[in-house]
């Protein structure tokens, strides 16, 4: 066989540092290492891709022509049981590597010269191929990442006097010096004290004896001693901020009291370990009444996402979506070869059709054969599931929240797929599927002196329904905690089309007297989203309420919620003229914000950043943004809208934004009008819908709704129950999330009820409480 001339090209060259190797699955569909074929990593961009009838990895020799690929195929060590376990010499967190629990195999092939085995020490080959094997994994790389940004130094951590240096003793590090705790011991950075902290989740002991020290001496900053590592990581605490934070010198603060990080070893879970254990132990219940397990499915459709790291929300959500044949039409295309891009794992679109074929091919949706991988004692194990690591890693990039591995809002996401969505590019003969969702809402406002009525349209792809709180007169299974009465979902409906008086002065006849004002739908869609508002702020904090909701399994008549319009007897108010150049905040809204203690400028700045709709809204955005540095500037200085000039934009956010399907100069005209914020930049687009013809003034984009009428108004406007999301936990960024689906299994006639718990698929007979605990319902109509 003729030798591959390919392994001394000069373009073989190691990946550097900031370079992302892709060798874990393939950047267009989940197969793995771990299958039989593995994966091939291109060697000259480090694109993973499959080696299986689909071949993803041929498929990108012919788009791009790089010849040479590295073959990874992974297999579990088969462990001996009849070695004698090690001898523990000291109380340690094993690291265990990928060396400890897989053996690796690696074969080069070159597509050009159809060779499959090359010889491996031959040319440049070594060095690149010790560099992907030794390169962090994408999935890995992105979750220490997001991990990272957590947590920021502060300026008592960068800050801190410490006393006179000296040689901490063993037994002074031994206990806490208030008590006899030996676990969950903080040292104080500035006295050396040690003081046991907050009993944590899991049955750690903590009498607070930390925080009392605090409290006696004022000194703020504390390192967690079983976190410490000789690499430098450990969890640092400011009590004054009562945060998490960052000590960039710790080694020399630790240096001060005699303890040296390299010879340091973890002995204890983190902060954050313990918060990702936590959320993941608020199960929901996986057994029937009589106390059996529930049934495991497989099949198209039935495939669980694995949870990345408080990653529920996420899959919950993505779950219901891809129920949805919108969804599965738009994105799952098995025959067609996946969108062209040099940077797969980078593009929506590529990466929307990657996981709808993983969700609902059925392909990987079979029993873990890993018996590590599926630790339950079920007589059918659970699948493995698929981890959405690049969506995620996607969706979420230049998020704030979504960035992170904290557990966020599954409503919030949902609105922000919807955004992401609506956003992209959609191909011809190919629908926008978040369309489906589209509605309008009418609000009439009538004068009570003059009688007078303003009738105003917005066009809408959700709802958010307050769930009324009525306290039942005892207490509910014997719990002494306070306990709602249950409500119907048209309670909600009908409290949300119910007129209510607002202050307002009328432009017509002056008065003070108020308005009555009244919400109706124009339309509906044909996929219906409520989300059941289960919270009340305390002290700015949203705290969940215990209210069960009520839901019917058979159809529910929305038509008596639908809008008549205006009377041929009513008369109209008349329009306010003004200057094209000044934003006129809606009224309503801005008066609902006055009133809940929101100033001026923040209550019209968050109006226009989120479409000049409702409170809500405007609400929502104001907590996402209450530390803004200029959150109380007034919103156009001088009045008037400024003209824009031509300011510079960093070439890497407009790109940001045209991934997204943004025109260049409309995502300039974004970034201008928030400050050059990417993730406020979305927000501005999604709404302002109107296209601008005139960069120079970000005024001319309108903010109000298209005219092109959305939804339908025939009736009946039947809908039926297709999908939850459940949340248990006190608060929406803590606690455990599940997806609950109407689907009909292979062989069956009649529709069943099926639980996506992450990678765990199960059929549910009796949803009456998950239904009455949703906080996400999804309506499909009928």
């Amino acid at each position: 066989m003729a030798a591959c001339f390919h392994v001394n090209s000069d373009e073989l060259k190691p990946p550097s540092p900031s370079q992302v190797v892709y060798r874990e699955d393939c950047t267009q569909c989940f197969d793995s290492v771990d299958d039989d074929c593995g994966i091939n990593v291109c060697l000259s961009c480090f694109n993973g891709g499959c080696a299986h009838n689909r071949d993803h990895a041929l498929m990108h020799f012919k788009r791009f022509g790089h010849p040479l690929a590295l073959n990874i195929k992974r297999s579990r060590k088969k462990i001996q049981r009849d070695e004698p376990p090690q001898k523990v010499s000291k109380l340690a967190i094993a690291a265990e590597t990928d060396d400890d629990r897989y053996d690796m195999n690696t074969r080069v092939l070159c597509y050009h010269c159809c060779q499959d085995d090359i010889d491996q020490a031959t040319g440049k080959l070594p060095p690149v191929i010790d560099g992907v094997m030794s390169a962090t994994p994408f999935s890995r790389r992105e979750e220490v990442k997001a991990w990272e940004q957590e947590f920021t130094p502060c300026e008592h951590t960068l800050c801190i006097e410490q006393r006179s240096s000296r040689q901490l003793e063993s037994q002074e590090l031994a206990s806490c010096s208030m008590c006899n705790l030996k676990e969950n011991l903080w040292l104080c950075l500035e006295c050396g004290n040690l003081g046991c902290g907050r009993s944590q989740f899991g049955g750690v002991g903590g009498n607070s004896h930390g925080l009392a020290h605090f409290e006696s001496t004022s000194h703020a900053v504390a390192v967690k001693l079983g976190s410490i590592t000789a690499e430098g990581s450990a969890d640092v605490f400011c009590y004054k901020c009562n945060e998490e934070r960052i000590d960039p010198d710790l080694a020399g603060h630790l240096g001060n009291w005699g303890i040296n990080l390299a010879d340091r070893e973890k002995t204890e879970k983190s902060l954050m370990e313990m918060q990702v254990e936590h959320n993941l132990r608020w199960e929901f219940s996986m057994t029937t009444e009589d106390g059996h397990e529930l049934r495991p499915v497989f099949g198209p459709g039935l495939t669980g996402l694995k949870n990345l790291g408080n990653s529920c929300y996420l899959s919950s959500v993505i779950q219901c979506l891809f129920s949805l044949p919108e969804f599965s039409d738009r994105y799952y295309h098995e025959d067609e070869e996946p969108p062209s891009s040099t940077k797969p794992a980078e593009d929506l679109e590529t990466q929307m059709r990657k996981l709808a074929d993983g969700i609902l091919s059925g392909r990987y949706s079979r029993p873990a054969t890993d018996v590590s991988a599926s630790p339950d004692t079920v007589e059918v194990p659970h699948q493995k599931g698929l981890a959405p690591a690049m969506f995620k890693h996607l969706v979420g990039r230049g998020h704030e929240e979504f960035s992170t591995m904290r557990q966020q809002d599954a409503f919030e996401f949902l609105l922000h797929i919807f955004k992401l969505v609506s956003l992209s590019k959609h191909p011809e003969r190919s629908c926008n599927p978040i369309e489906s969702f589209a509605f309008s809402v009418e609000q009439r406002l009538q004068c009570l002196h003059c009688k007078r009525v303003r009738y105003k349209v917005d066009q809408q792809d959700n709802i958010s329904l307050s769930v009324p709180a009525r306290h039942s007169d005892s207490s509910y299974g014997g719990d002494t905690n306070a306990r709602y009465q249950s409500v119907t979902i048209s309670e909600c409906l009908d409290a949300f089309t119910s007129e209510e008086k607002v202050e307002l002065r009328c432009p017509s006849c002056n008065s003070e007297g108020g308005f009555s004002k009244r919400s109706s739908f124009r339309t509906l869609p044909q996929e219906l989203v409520i989300n059941a508002r289960r919270f009340e702020l305390v002290n700015w904090v949203p705290t969940k309420l215990d209210i069960p909701v009520e839901v019917d399994d058979g159809p529910i008549d929305f038509t008596k919620y639908l809008a008549s319009g205006p009377n041929e007897d009513e008369e109209l108010l008349p329009d306010i003229e003004s200057s094209p150049q000044t934003f006129m905040p809606n009224e309503v809204a801005l008066s609902q914000l006055l009133g809940m203690g929101f100033p001026q400028n923040r209550s019209e700045k968050s109006l226009y950043m989120t479409g000049n709709s409702d409170a809500e809204a405007a609400m929502n955005w104001l907590f996402t943004h209450t530390d803004d540095p200029n959150i109380d500037e007034p919103l156009f200085q001088g009045g008037p809208v400024e003209t824009l000039t031509e300011a510079q934009h960093d070439s890497a956010q407009i790109m940001q934004l045209s991934e997204m399907g943004i025109d260049v100069d409309r995502a300039r005209i974004a970034l201008a009008a928030v400050g050059n914020d990417v993730n406020r930049a979305i927000d501005w687009v999604f709404s302002h819908p109107e296209p601008s013809t005139d960069i120079g003034n970000v005024a001319k984009v309108n903010s109000s709704s298209s005219n092109r009428t959305v939804g339908f108004d025939a009736i009946p406007a039947c809908y039926r129950l297709q999908s939850i999301v459940c949340h248990k936990g006190s608060s929406v960024h803590a606690g455990h999330y599940v997806a609950v689906v109407r689907k009909t299994l292979p062989g069956e006639k009649d529709p069943s009820w099926i639980m996506y718990n992450d990678e765990k698929v199960v059929q549910v007979d009796d949803v009456r409480e998950l239904k009455r605990s949703a906080y996400l319902y999804f309506f499909s109509r009928v």
